[in-house]
């Protein structure tokens, strides 16, 4: 029986791009690091930024905000670089901030919403509402394709 009960809730590291709330589970997270020089690359998207050198792994980063068509801002002091594996593969994700680590119910997540014309949608696996916060959960495979 404990079993079940493990399974009806998913961690999640949580972090912020323009006024929302992002979540993406800690199981794909190697690691959250401070804003460092990203070396730019030619002939990539104009969302990839570049790669940077993490102990010595070359990583690409994606601007999210880029990625998602948001209004691109300056590098905060709570700007941070989220290392994500996915695959065999590590990409850094430039965020604003990256604010918590959640445990979501399972029964807290519902299927995206419809939001007809938003780039972020095909992104988007589902969002949880959590106390008075809602949390937009991605679809890291469709965000890295």
């Amino acid at each position: 029986m404990t079993n079940a009960v493990e399974q009806e809730s998913i961690k999640v590291i949580v972090f912020q791009l323009a006024d929302k709330e992002y979540a993406i589970p800690v199981s794909h997270v190697q690691g959250i690091e401070k804003l460092m020089h990203i070396t730019r690359v030619p002939k990539t998207p104009h969302y990839v930024k570049g790669v940077i050198n993490l102990r010595g792994v070359v990583t690409p980063i994606v601007d999210l905000r880029e990625r998602f068509g948001l209004p691109i801002s300056d590098h905060e002091e709570t700007t941070r670089i989220i290392i994500i594996s996915l695959e065999d593969m590590e990409v850094g994700f430039v965020v604003d901030s990256a604010n918590d680590v959640l445990d979501i119910p399972a029964n807290a997540i519902e299927p995206q919403p419809e939001v007809v014309g938003s780039l972020e949608e095909a992104f988007i696996s589902g969002v949880a509402k959590i106390d008075r916060r809602l949390l937009i959960l991605l679809h890291l495979e469709k965000v890295l394709n």
